[in-house]
């Protein structure tokens, strides 16, 4: 079987939600509760940070402190493989840091295409309240089940984009070098500058009602629901 590694990168600052990955969900930090759906997987599951009060959560082990100021997710992603640790791993899995509710069998839909996609990621239906929702990201698909654009704004149209990414290793080291654009920067959206390369971004539909966590009003939310 190829191997894979699950990062969840955790920035502390957030220009929405400033200590975001520390905003406590039924009483556990939410960092910790992404890291404990993301080891019920058979695979290594490793946090990246730059900050102490994250890392200090975790055994050492499965941290990796960058200093390194990324623009991005994915930016982090690809600085944190060039530690040794990841030299056994052809795949990788990003579960972004604001996804508690992320699933076991998310993560193997996403691993299952990568080597036919070198990018790959997930969507599920949109929401009608969520539609005009800025953090909510849109994507628009292709009939070839691949990423025609994503975008924040009020379309009326689009699937509900999920922050689940799988990169093959030859992927994820390519993307520092490519160009920033200006789509990526107006967006605050990654995944552009795989499109704006010419890159194909392979999408694959979950069934998914879980909240992401974007501002502190989604930690409300989130802690009103039973556990």
């Amino acid at each position: 079987m190829t191997s894979c590694a699950i990062l969840i990168p955790a920035r502390y600052e957030s220009k929405r939600f400033p200590g975001k990955p520390l905003c406590k969900l039924h009483g556990k930090e939410m960092i910790r509760k992404v890291f404990i759906a993301a080891s019920q997987s058979e695979h290594d599951v490793f946090v990246l940070t730059d900050d102490k009060r994250i890392s200090d959560l975790f055994d050492p082990s499965v941290v990796i402190m960058e200093t390194t100021e990324y623009s991005n997710g994915t930016e982090r992603c690809a600085g944190a493989i060039k530690d040794k640790r990841f030299d056994k791993y052809d795949n990788f899995i990003n579960v972004q840091g604001d996804m508690p509710d992320v699933r076991v069998d998310m993560i193997e839909d996403c691993l299952d295409w990568i080597g036919i996609d070198p990018v790959h990621t997930l969507f599920t239906d949109m929401p009608e309240e969520l539609c005009d929702d800025p953090n909510t990201v849109k994507l628009v698909i292709s009939n070839l089940d691949s990423a025609m654009w994503f975008g924040r704004g009020i379309t009326g149209y689009g699937e509900r984009h999920l922050g689940v990414y799988g990169y093959t290793r030859e992927a994820l080291e390519k993307y520092p070098s490519l160009k920033v654009t200006k789509e990526e920067q107006i967006e605050q959206l990654e995944q552009l500058r795989w499109l704006k390369s010419d890159w194909t971004v392979g999408c694959s539909y979950v069934e998914y009602d879980g909240i992401e966590i974007n501002e502190p009003l989604d930690a409300v939310k989130y802690n009103l629901r039973p556990k």
